[in-house]
C-alpha cells in the first residue's frame, strides 16, 4: 500500500485526502490545528462549492450541509459608476435544479477532518518545517504540501511563464445578519456581487456559519485603491462601519441591504492581503527528495471571484486521478509536472476569467464583450450562461472570449428571439 503524506487540513488537501482513502491508499494528514482548533479560530475568505463541485465532493459523501446551508439558485452583477448602476444580469446558476452553497471554512474543514479520521486516517497535529518533509520524504512515497504560507511556501518559486496578472489585493470580510430582502417577494439567496469604476469590487452572498444561516459580505481592491481602509486594522465594529460606509458611497444598492447589518459574532471579521500568483509545483527539499504543491499554494486567485473552492476541488480531482493511473511507479519530477499540467487545463483557465472579471472596469472592453454584457442584459439565456460559466470556467474561451465566436452566439441568440 502506497504511503501518502498531506501537509495542511485545507479544502484541496483534505478532499483529496478522503479520495486516497476511498482508494484503498495509506494516508497521514499533518496539520498545525486540531479540528477543534479550526472551529474555534479565526475565519477564512469564504469562497462558493459550485455545482459541478459539490457533484465531486458527494462522490465522497462529503457534502454534508446542503440541507442547511442557503441553496444559492441565482447570481447577480452589478457594474455602478459614480454610485449608481450602469448595468446589471442575473442569472442561474445551474441549467437544471443545481444549486451552489457557501460554508464557513471553520464549518467545513473541521467536519472533513474529523470524518477523515474516522473513517480511518491518519492524523498528525503538528507544525511542519522544511526540514521535517526532509525527513518525511524517507517514510513516505509521495508528500503533498497545501498549506502555503511560510517557510513550505517558499519551497515553490514563481511561474511568471504560466501567469503575469499579479496584482495585490486588500480585502476586508465580515458574516453578517439582519439583512434586507433585495426586492419584495424575492429571495434572499440570491448571491450578489458589484463592481465599481471607481474603487472595487463587492460581494454579498447567504453563507452557512457556525452559528447558522447569515450572509458573507466582502469587499476586494487594489492596493492603495479607495476600498483598501484598514491599515489600522480596525476591531470588528469598526470595520463594517467602514464596510458600509465605502457602500453607501460606491454601491448604494449594496448599502441599502446591508445598513442595519450586525455581525454574526465577535469573531466574524477579516482584514488580509493577497496576490493572485502562479508557482513552480515542484518543490526540491534540502536532501534532494521531491514535494508537489496543490491548489492555493501553487494556484491563488483573486478573492472577488469566489473561485479558491472551484480550484481546489479540481485540483483535488486532476491529482487524485493522476496517482490513482500512475500505479506502482516512482512519484517522480516529471509525474508531478504531468499531473500539474492535468489541473492547470482548468487552472488557466479560471485565471483567465479571475483576471477578466476582477479587472471589467480597469480596461477598455473589447467590442465583441461589450456586446455580450448587452446581450446578458437583454436576453435571459445569455445571462445564464454567464453566470453558469462560473462554475466551469473553460466555457468562456468557447463563447465570450473569442471576438468571432462571441458574434456567431449573439446573433444566434437574437434570431431565436425574433430580433
Amino acid at each position: 500500500m502506497r504511503k501518502i503524506l498531506i501537509v495542511g487540513a485545507g479544502h484541496a488537501g483534505l478532499h483529496l485526502a478522503h479520495g486516497l482513502l476511498t482508494h484503498g491508499y495509506d494516508v497521514t494528514v499533518i496539520t498545525g490545528q486540531s479540528s477543534l482548533e479550526i472551529r474555534t479560530g479565526r475565519p477564512s475568505i469564504s469562497q462558493f462549492t459550485f455545482p459541478t463541485a459539490l457533484e465531486y465532493e458527494r462522490k465522497f459523501d462529503l457534502d454534508f450541509w446542503s440541507a442547511l446551508s442557503p441553496q444559492i439558485r441565482e447570481q447577480k452583477l452589478a457594474v455602478f459608476r459614480e454610485g449608481d448602476p450602469v448595468t446589471a444580469i442575473k442569472g442561474r446558476s445551474h441549467p437544471g435544479n443545481g444549486y451552489s452553497v457557501a460554508v464557513d471554512r471553520r464549518v467545513k474543514m473541521a467536519d472533513w477532518l474529523e470524518s477523515f479520521e474516522d473513517r480511518g486516517g491518519k492524523v498528525v497535529i503538528h507544525g511542519v518545517t522544511v526540514t521535517d518533509l526532509d525527513y518525511f520524504s524517507r517514510m513516505f512515497d509521495l508528500i503533498i504540501v497545501a498549506v502555503g504560507h511560510g517557510e513550505l511556501g517558499q519551497l515553490f518559486d514563481h511561474d511568471t511563464s504560466r501567469f503575469s496578472g499579479t496584482r495585490p489585493r486588500a480585502l476586508a470580510q465580515a458574516y453578517v445578519y439582519d439583512l434586507w430582502p433585495p426586492n419584495p417577494g424575492e429571495s434572499e439567496n440570491i448571491g450578489w456581487f458589484g463592481v465599481t469604476e471607481e474603487a472595487g469590487n463587492i460581494m454579498l452572498v447567504p453563507i452557512l456559519t457556525q452559528e447558522g444561516p447569515a450572509h458573507n459580505l466582502l469587499l476586494v481592491d487594489k492596493k492603495g485603491g479607495p476600498m483598501d481602509a484598514w491599515p489600522d486594522r480596525p476591531g470588528p465594529e469598526e470595520q463594517l462601519r467602514r464596510m458600509k460606509d465605502l457602500m453607501r458611497k460606491y454601491a448604494p444598492e449594496f448599502f441599502e441591504r446591508s445598513k442595519d447589518a450586525v455581525l454574526v459574532d465577535g469573531r466574524s471579521t477579516i482584514v488580509e492581503d493577497l496576490t493572485p500568483q502562479v508557482r513552480n509545483p515542484v518543490g526540491r527539499l534540502p536532501s534532494g527528495g521531491l514535494a508537489i504543491g496543490m491548489a492555493d499554494v501553487v494556484v491563488t486567485m483573486d478573492p472577488f471571484v469566489g473561485q479558491s473552492w472551484n480550484n481546489s476541488t479540481r485540483c483535488a480531482q486532476a491529482y487524485l486521478e493522476g496517482i490513482i493511473e500512475h500505479g506502482d511507479k516512482p512519484f517522480d519530477q516529471e509525474f508531478m509536472v504531468r499531473i500539474f499540467d492535468r489541473f492547470w487545463e482548468f487552472g488557466q483557465d479560471n485565471q483567465a476569467w479571475a483576471e477578466f472579471a476582477s479587472t471589467m472596469v480597469e480596461q477598455s472592453l473589447p467590442e465583441h464583450i461589450m456586446n455580450m454584457l448587452a446581450a446578458a442584459v437583454q436576453y435571459e439565456e445569455v445571462a445564464d450562461r454567464w453566470i453558469q460559466g462560473w462554475d466551469s470556467p473553460s466555457d468562456y474561451k468557447t463563447w465570450m472570449f473569442d471576438p468571432v465566436a462571441a458574434q456567431r452566439y449573439v446573433t444566434e441568440v437574437q434570431a431565436r428571439h425574433g430580433a
